[in-house]
């Protein structure tokens, strides 16, 4: 062990060859510790409603309204606060809006920049000089440090300040210089991201958050099921490829397909139209309807049912394969009477709302014909070699994980898998029995395999397993006895449309149960909390997000709007910053257009979760742990540097 420490001692000489130089960062770090920690900010169920989250990125879920209430307080008042505030957001646009209004724009541009400088500061305050340098512009980064950093002992300021803002104007580049500033402003405020499950499916735009998320500074993912279908579907799985195509048929998206990653339709469009030409689908309804043509409409609804018969096919194939999925009492059509288009389960015998199945043998019902098997080898191909589609997917890969743990919170999209009695459900994959978090860690090994497994074996399990993730009645993601797909379509009776939840959300309130969780994953029961989403909380029928006396919360409110009628809100947002952890309830949001134009925010009520006795620092965080260590090691090469074990390289 003495080798080993010495022989790593030598490797950090090379790093640090002197005294000096390790004594330097030494007091660098230490430094480092008592500075506030960093503002976290997580977001849950995006569900591809890239306008919303995009706005609550900007403005940190009410982070950025805070840091001009603290740098301006009472000497600005609510509507140029408003206006700042806007601007920030979106400085480009709202220049473009001012210069049509404003007479002069040499002042509001010197007004605007002194008082974006002022927010900078703020924003800066709590980071040490190197990091901020390294979220500098780079066109302006010597320029924003002068004016964000003090000069101590600098006889005329003012005048120094005042000389660098009028020449910026001066020359022409005020516009460039905000923008610079406001970027700057929105990535100091928060200092990492939490994604916690669900960017994709039923809004317009998850490829366009994934491009957004890419650029993101800081940032991790925790996968929820949705997120997981579309990694299924990109490694070529068949039952994931056609539950993502036909949940974008269902809610008129099929352009993130074909325009968003290029994957061509056209075969599965021609097939459906030809099959169904005759039937009105009138079961396979477009949910959140756009304004398309209604030929357009016509031809996706089609193409719905097309690919729906499609998904329950492979789902009855590869349920066969795999039994301990669970999922062979979900295949419903070996049920079916197709003379009588009826359909018996569990001894009941009930009529089918849609019983045209021209391409279904009766005999077979679950081969598909040589045209469906032509589309899905060609879909497979083409998920499997879309570019775009892979980028985002190694990018889920790299940053996410089926849970988390961050500063002693434990972070993950759906449950931990319980009994009626609140013990941890065992589930079997691969022959053996898992529960608690060895059942996430095995089932995120095998989403991992199912893209760079070399066993063939390995690889194809992964791959389904991702399916299984999905959709699965003991699945931590999905987290509900079923998926009633099926029944929805083709059955009127609601009680057969009933998805019962998992135990765990009877135990929300349970601390004990509660705590057995954050014990199983290693955390204190004091201080630690769970975040989850996935099932969106009602708010309008009273219930809380803040659950077990705020040692739970569960912060999907409706991002998606088709979940907006149910909830009441628009989504949940949590921030944890160096004062305790803030909830923020948004209302819908309108539109970008008026967020610029009328300057209308997300409104968004706070409630203080927790709020600490003392300022949390760099110290308290999983950052200040790693910092203490490298300090001790320090410490150690500086002992080995005096004792004359290790000489100075210099």
């Amino acid at each position: 062990m003495e080798m080993l420490m010495e022989k790593y001692l030598e490797r950090l000489s090379e790093l640090y060859p002197s005294i000096a130089a390790a004594s330097t960062e030494v007091i660098n770090l230490q430094a480092i510790l008592n500075l506030p920690k960093g503002t976290e900010h997580f977001l849950t169920d995006i569900h591809g409603e890239y306008e919303a989250f995009s706005h609550v990125l900007k403005n940190g879920s009410g982070s950025v309204k805070r840091k001009i209430d603290d740098v301006f307080a009472n000497t600005m008042s609510a509507r140029d606060k408003q206006t700042l505030a806007t601007l920030i957001y979106y400085p480009r646009e709202k220049i473009e809006r001012i210069k049509k209004e404003e007479p002069n724009m040499d002042d509001w541009y010197k007004i605007m920049l002194y008082r974006l400088i002022e927010i900078s500061k703020g924003a800066a305050s709590k980071y040490t000089r190197s990091k901020v340098r390294k979220a500098l512009p780079k066109d302006f980064a010597y320029v924003i440090e002068e004016l964000i950093t003090e000069k101590q002992g600098m006889m005329d300021k003012e005048s120094y300040y005042a000389s660098i803002i009028s020449t910026i104007i001066r020359i022409g580049r005020a516009e460039e210089f905000i923008v610079a500033l406001c970027e700057l402003i929105q990535r100091l405020t928060v200092d990492h991201l939490h994604i916690v499950g669900d960017i994709y499916d039923r809004g317009p735009g998850p490829h366009i958050i994934m491009d957004k998320l890419m650029e993101h500074h800081s940032i991790d993912i925790q996968w929820g099921n949705h997120d997981v279908l579309w990694m299924g579907a990109a490694a070529g799985q068949k039952c994931c490829i056609a539950n993502v195509i036909r949940i974008c048929a269902r809610y008129g998206n099929l352009d993130i397909l074909e325009d968003g990653y290029g994957i061509n339709l056209l075969p599965l469009a021609t097939f459906s139209w030809k099959k169904y030409a005759k039937d009105p689908c009138e079961c396979f309804k477009l949910k959140g309807q756009g304004e398309e043509r209604p030929q357009e409409t016509e031809l996706n609804m089609k193409m719905h049912k097309a690919i729906s018969i499609i998904q329950f096919k492979v789902e009855g194939q590869i349920s066969q394969e795999y039994p301990e999925f669970g999922f062979e009492r979900r295949n419903f059509l070996h049920l079916i009477d197709y003379n009588e288009g009826e359909i018996t389960i569990d001894g009941e015998e009930y009529s089918l709302l849609d019983d045209y199945f021209p391409t279904i043998d009766p005999e077979n019902p679950y081969a598909l014909s040589e045209e469906e098997e032509h589309i899905m080898n060609r879909l497979v191909s083409a998920f499997q070699n879309c570019e775009k589609l892979q980028c985002h997917m190694r990018f889920l890969l790299n940053k996410g994980s089926l849970f988390k743990i961050y500063n002693s919170n434990l972070l993950y999209h759906g449950c931990v898998p319980l009994d009626e009695e609140g013990n941890f459900k065992s589930v079997v994959v691969d022959g053996k029995r898992y529960k608690g978090r060895a059942l996430y860690e095995i089932l995120e090994s095998y989403v991992r395999k199912g893209f760079f497994a070399v066993d063939q074996r390995e690889k194809e399990l992964g791959k389904n397993l991702m399916w299984y993730i999905w959709q699965g009645e003991n699945s931590p993601l999905f987290a509900k006895d079923k998926m009633a797909t099926f029944e929805r379509y083709f059955l009127a009776e609601e009680e057969l449309h009933k998805e019962k939840k998992n135990p765990y959300y009877n135990f929300l309130e349970n601390e004990a149960v509660m705590n057995k969780i954050l014990t199983e994953f290693g955390l204190s029961t004091e201080r630690s909390h769970i975040i989850n989403g996935h099932i969106p909380v009602k708010t309008k029928n009273g219930e809380n997000p803040i659950k077990c006396n705020g040692k739970v919360l569960v912060i999907d409110g409706g991002f998606s709007k088709a979940y907006q009628k149910e909830t009441g809100i628009a989504g949940y947002t949590l921030i944890y910053n160096s004062y305790g952890l803030i909830l923020a309830a948004h209302e819908p949001f309108e539109s970008t257009e008026a967020a610029i134009e009328k300057e209308k925010d997300i409104h968004s009520d706070s409630v203080i979760v927790k709020r600490v006795v003392s300022r949390k620092t760099v110290g308290d965080t999983d950052v200040g742990k790693e910092l203490r260590e490298r300090i001790e090691d320090l410490e150690a090469l500086l002992a080995a540097y005096r004792s004359g074990t290790i000489i100075e390289k210099v």
